[in-house]
Protein backbone atom coordinates (compact mmCIF):
# COMPACT_ATOMS: atom_id res chain seq x y z
CA UNK A 1 0.00 0.00 0.00
CA UNK A 2 1.18 3.78 -0.50
CA UNK A 3 1.43 6.20 2.25
CA UNK A 4 -2.25 7.61 1.17
CA UNK A 5 -3.87 4.41 1.33
CA UNK A 6 -2.32 3.60 4.12
CA UNK A 7 -3.38 7.10 5.70
CA UNK A 8 -6.76 6.64 4.11
CA UNK A 9 -7.30 2.93 5.71
CA UNK A 10 -6.15 3.77 8.81
CA UNK A 11 -9.46 6.39 9.76
CA UNK A 12 -9.54 9.50 11.14
CA UNK A 13 -7.02 9.36 13.85
CA UNK A 14 -4.63 9.15 11.17
CA UNK A 15 -4.38 12.83 11.00
CA UNK A 16 -3.55 13.79 14.30
CA UNK A 17 -0.67 11.12 14.27
CA UNK A 18 0.62 11.92 11.55
CA UNK A 19 0.99 15.69 12.95
CA UNK A 20 1.96 14.33 16.52
CA UNK A 21 4.96 12.08 14.62
CA UNK A 22 5.73 14.84 12.68
CA UNK A 23 6.24 17.13 16.12
CA UNK A 24 8.14 14.38 17.50
CA UNK A 25 10.28 13.83 14.23
CA UNK A 26 11.29 17.59 14.48
CA UNK A 27 11.91 18.17 17.86
CA UNK A 28 14.26 14.89 17.84
CA UNK A 29 16.32 16.73 14.48
CA UNK A 30 16.76 19.42 16.63
CA UNK A 31 17.68 17.75 20.11
CA UNK A 32 20.14 16.15 18.33
CA UNK A 33 21.50 18.76 16.29
CA UNK A 34 22.28 20.44 19.91
CA UNK A 35 23.26 17.65 22.16
CA UNK A 36 25.85 16.99 18.63
CA UNK A 37 27.25 20.24 19.25
CA UNK A 38 27.25 20.00 22.96
CA UNK A 39 28.82 17.18 23.25
CA UNK A 40 31.58 17.24 20.77
CA UNK A 41 33.01 20.73 22.16
CA UNK A 42 32.38 19.71 25.88
CA UNK A 43 35.96 18.45 26.82
CA UNK A 44 37.72 21.68 24.93
CA UNK A 45 35.69 23.93 27.22
CA UNK A 46 35.98 22.55 30.55
CA UNK A 47 39.53 22.12 29.72
CA UNK A 48 40.10 25.69 28.42
CA UNK A 49 37.69 27.60 31.29
CA UNK A 50 39.26 25.48 34.10
CA UNK A 51 42.77 25.57 33.34
CA UNK A 52 42.88 29.22 32.60
CA UNK A 53 40.86 30.00 36.07
CA UNK A 54 43.59 27.92 37.70
CA UNK A 55 46.33 29.68 36.21
CA UNK A 56 45.24 33.15 35.68
CA UNK A 57 41.44 33.94 37.19
CA UNK A 58 41.70 37.57 35.59
CA UNK A 59 41.50 36.00 32.03
CA UNK A 60 39.07 33.52 32.69
CA UNK A 61 35.88 35.52 31.62
CA UNK A 62 37.46 36.22 28.30
CA UNK A 63 38.00 32.65 27.42
CA UNK A 64 34.61 32.00 28.61
CA UNK A 65 33.53 34.55 25.79
CA UNK A 66 35.05 32.09 23.43
CA UNK A 67 32.24 29.66 23.57
CA UNK A 68 28.99 31.75 23.44
CA UNK A 69 26.04 29.21 23.28
CA UNK A 70 27.14 26.49 24.95
CA UNK A 71 26.07 25.56 28.42
CA UNK A 72 28.79 24.82 29.82
CA UNK A 73 30.04 27.74 29.27
CA UNK A 74 27.38 29.69 30.04
CA UNK A 75 26.99 28.21 33.35
CA UNK A 76 30.14 28.64 34.44
CA UNK A 77 30.41 32.50 33.20
CA UNK A 78 27.64 33.84 35.56
CA UNK A 79 29.63 34.11 38.28
CA UNK A 80 32.18 35.52 36.86
CA UNK A 81 29.95 38.65 36.66
CA UNK A 82 30.67 39.17 39.77
CA UNK A 83 33.37 41.76 41.48
CA UNK A 84 34.95 39.84 43.84
CA UNK A 85 31.62 38.00 45.77
CA UNK A 86 32.05 36.10 48.75
CA UNK A 87 32.36 32.52 48.35
CA UNK A 88 28.73 31.63 49.90
CA UNK A 89 27.76 33.86 46.61
CA UNK A 90 29.96 32.64 44.22
CA UNK A 91 28.28 29.35 44.85
CA UNK A 92 24.51 30.42 45.15
CA UNK A 93 25.59 31.80 41.62
CA UNK A 94 26.60 28.86 40.57
CA UNK A 95 23.26 26.83 41.64
CA UNK A 96 21.34 29.51 40.27
CA UNK A 97 23.27 29.63 36.62
CA UNK A 98 23.15 25.29 36.74
CA UNK A 99 19.13 25.22 37.05
CA UNK A 100 18.84 27.61 34.54
CA UNK A 101 21.16 25.84 31.79
CA UNK A 102 19.64 22.07 32.89
CA UNK A 103 16.50 23.17 32.15
CA UNK A 104 16.71 24.91 28.66
CA UNK A 105 18.81 21.46 27.83
CA UNK A 106 15.36 19.53 28.69
CA UNK A 107 13.55 21.90 26.01
CA UNK A 108 11.18 19.53 23.73
CA UNK A 109 11.07 16.00 25.96
CA UNK A 110 7.69 17.59 27.16
CA UNK A 111 6.59 17.20 23.69
CA UNK A 112 8.29 13.77 23.25
CA UNK A 113 6.74 12.69 26.30
CA UNK A 114 3.00 13.88 24.87
CA UNK A 115 3.66 11.58 22.25
CA UNK A 116 5.10 8.80 23.69
CA UNK A 117 1.57 8.95 25.71
CA UNK A 118 -0.94 9.74 23.11
CA UNK A 119 0.50 8.07 20.30
CA UNK A 120 -0.68 4.30 21.29
CA UNK A 121 -3.83 6.04 22.56
CA UNK A 122 -4.91 7.31 19.21
CA UNK A 123 -3.56 4.22 17.51
CA UNK A 124 -5.94 2.25 20.15
CA UNK A 125 -8.86 4.97 19.40
CA UNK A 126 -8.64 4.00 15.18
CA UNK A 127 -8.33 0.47 15.59
CA UNK A 128 -11.90 0.65 17.80
CA UNK A 129 -13.36 2.87 15.31
CA UNK A 130 -12.41 0.89 12.48
CA UNK A 131 -13.74 -2.14 14.25
CA UNK A 132 -16.98 -0.32 14.96
CA UNK A 133 -17.21 0.67 11.07
CA UNK A 134 -16.44 -2.82 9.34
CA UNK A 135 -18.77 -4.88 11.97
CA UNK A 136 -21.68 -2.45 11.67
CA UNK A 137 -21.27 -3.28 7.69
CA UNK A 138 -21.44 -6.83 7.85
CA UNK A 139 -24.75 -8.12 6.49
CA UNK A 140 -26.73 -11.47 7.00
CA UNK A 141 -25.19 -12.66 3.58
CA UNK A 142 -21.81 -12.07 4.62
CA UNK A 143 -21.50 -14.57 8.09
CA UNK A 144 -20.41 -17.32 5.76
CA UNK A 145 -17.48 -15.60 4.67
CA UNK A 146 -14.89 -13.99 6.68
CA UNK A 147 -13.07 -12.26 4.40
CA UNK A 148 -14.59 -9.15 4.50
CA UNK A 149 -14.28 -9.09 7.93
CA UNK A 150 -10.99 -9.93 7.86
CA UNK A 151 -10.07 -6.95 5.93
CA UNK A 152 -11.87 -4.59 7.97
CA UNK A 153 -10.01 -5.60 11.39
CA UNK A 154 -6.35 -5.97 9.37
CA UNK A 155 -7.11 -1.85 8.06
CA UNK A 156 -8.42 -0.70 11.63
CA UNK A 157 -5.03 -2.42 13.53
CA UNK A 158 -3.08 0.21 10.85
CA UNK A 159 -3.82 2.56 13.11
CA UNK A 160 -2.75 1.03 16.42
CA UNK A 161 0.58 0.00 14.75
CA UNK A 162 1.20 3.98 13.54
CA UNK A 163 0.77 4.88 17.00
CA UNK A 164 2.99 2.24 18.29
CA UNK A 165 5.64 2.85 16.13
CA UNK A 166 5.39 6.59 17.17
CA UNK A 167 5.52 6.05 20.34
CA UNK A 168 8.61 3.55 20.28
CA UNK A 169 10.50 5.96 18.38
CA UNK A 170 9.71 9.14 20.55
CA UNK A 171 10.61 6.88 23.61
CA UNK A 172 13.50 5.53 22.26
CA UNK A 173 15.04 9.18 21.69
CA UNK A 174 13.66 10.43 24.86
CA UNK A 175 15.46 7.78 27.01
CA UNK A 176 19.20 9.11 24.90
CA UNK A 177 17.78 12.42 25.57
CA UNK A 178 17.96 12.02 29.46
CA UNK A 179 20.89 10.00 29.38
CA UNK A 180 22.50 13.16 27.69
CA UNK A 181 21.25 14.90 30.55
CA UNK A 182 21.97 13.09 33.57
CA UNK A 183 25.55 12.93 32.33
CA UNK A 184 25.37 16.63 32.42
CA UNK A 185 24.34 17.12 35.77
CA UNK A 186 27.44 15.31 36.78
CA UNK A 187 29.45 17.19 34.50
CA UNK A 188 27.98 20.75 36.11
CA UNK A 189 28.80 19.51 39.30
CA UNK A 190 32.14 18.59 38.80
CA UNK A 191 33.12 21.98 36.67
CA UNK A 192 31.56 24.10 39.54
CA UNK A 193 33.36 22.05 42.73
CA UNK A 194 36.56 22.50 40.88
CA UNK A 195 35.29 26.18 40.07
CA UNK A 196 34.52 27.13 43.38
CA UNK A 197 37.55 25.24 45.03
CA UNK A 198 39.62 27.75 42.77
CA UNK A 199 37.97 31.02 43.35
CA UNK A 200 37.55 29.77 47.35
CA UNK A 201 41.86 29.42 47.13
CA UNK A 202 41.64 32.75 45.50
CA UNK A 203 39.73 34.75 47.88
CA UNK A 204 41.76 33.40 50.95
CA UNK A 205 45.01 34.97 48.86
CA UNK A 206 43.48 37.94 48.61
CA UNK A 207 42.07 38.42 52.19
CA UNK A 208 46.17 37.53 53.28
CA UNK A 209 47.33 39.94 50.29
CA UNK A 210 44.97 42.71 50.69
CA UNK A 211 43.32 42.51 54.72
CA UNK A 212 42.31 45.90 54.79
CA UNK A 213 39.50 45.06 52.17
CA UNK A 214 37.80 42.02 54.14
Amino acid sequence: MTLPEIIQKGGLTMWPLIILSILSLSTIIERLWFWGKVLLGERKVFGRILETASKNWDMTHKVVREFPGHPLANFLAEPLKLKDPDPEIFHLSLETAADDQLALMRRGDKLLEAAIALAPLLGLLGTVLGLIHSLSNIQLSDLGSTAGVTLGISESLIATATGMIVAIVSLAFYRLFQAFWTNQVRIFRRAASQMELIYRQRWLDMQQEYPENF
